[in-house]
């Protein structure tokens, strides 16, 4: 399903996806404006129209305004559903994750995890996982997709180690 038969302003679309796909993430004017190569203008419309719609919240952080999903919205779980069917989050679900059997934990990062469609999905497994077996999936997960998954698939221990530096609180947990 493509969003743009449904909605057509590419700028509703990009703050849709922006703030559905990773309903953690809230963002403030001009960062999506550099983000997203539109017009302050353009983007600040489009921010009041979805507030007014209750599809967004506001708060003041001193002279920023950032804005986040609402979660209390009606039809909250069906737009992050929707946004997921949409970047093909869903099939990476379906057809990696659950095939590879012994997968503690795994989560998007990066691009996605902020909701900027970048075209590369960064996808860290946490687990003891047959690497070729991993590749093969992705691969046929990504001519569905149509986007390149990049992977990382590390244990337990490193998980530790590397929380931070892969921002994995800031990610979307898929497993665990």
């Amino acid at each position: 399903m493509m969003l743009d038969v449904l909605i057509t302003s590419k700028t509703r679309i990009k703050l849709i996806t922006r703030f559905f796909l990773n309903p953690g993430v809230s963002s403030y004017l001009r960062e999506l404006a550099s983000e997203s190569g539109e017009s302050t203008n353009g983007i600040k419309q489009e921010l009041e129209r979805l507030t007014e719609a209750g599809l967004l919240c506001k708060r003041n952080e001193g002279r920023v305004v950032r804005y986040f999903a609402n979660k209390d919205y009606p039809l909250f779980a069906e737009l992050v559903s929707i946004v997921r069917k949409y970047f093909g989050i869903d099939r990476i679900e379906d057809e990696i994750l659950s095939r590879l059997g012994n997968v503690e934990a795994a989560y998007i990062t990066g691009d996605y995890a902020r909701g900027i469609d970048s075209g590369v999905i960064d996808l860290v497994v946490v687990g003891e996982i047959d690497e070729h077996y991993l590749q093969n999936l992705v691969n046929r997960a990504e001519d569905m997709v149509k986007r390149k998954i990049r992977t990382l698939v590390i244990s337990r221990d490193e998980l530790e180690d590397l929380k931070q530096s892969l921002e994995l609180e800031k990610g979307i947990l898929l497993v665990g």
